[in-house]
């Protein structure tokens, strides 16, 4: 089964943002290249959305529906309902999440 993807705008930010510096401080081609390899992996996760792993920044209480894989240096961070994924944040991995993740997963709902 393949579920649909949904991509808040937030994370579709997150995704500008990304493209945008990899432009400016790279080349259009390597934002190109990420903003496809970022493509690819949602697709991975609509058709295996529970193959990634708890994000480690969110309390122990927390739902378990969200999810995370891995593009590196990129998190793409979802959460798996019963229909659909959900992107929630497409973010540098090297950053600390734990701010951002409670507020765009815990609050925004």
């Amino acid at each position: 089964m393949s579920y649909a993807v949904r991509i808040t705008r937030a994370a579709l930010g997150d995704l500008e943002e990304i493209c945008q510096w990899s432009a400016e401080h790279d080349s259009p081609e390597k934002a190109d290249y990420v903003l496809n390899r970022l493509s690819e992996t949602a697709a991975k996760i609509a058709s295996m959305p529970l193959r990634g792993s708890r994000p480690g920044e969110l309390p122990p209480d927390t739902e378990s529906g969200f999810r995370q894989v891995f593009l590196k240096p990129y998190r793409v961070i979802y959460e798996v309902t019963a229909r659909e994924v959900v992107i929630h944040a497409i973010v540098d991995g090297r950053r600390n999440l734990q701010s951002l993740l409670m507020r765009r997963l815990l609050e925004e709902r």
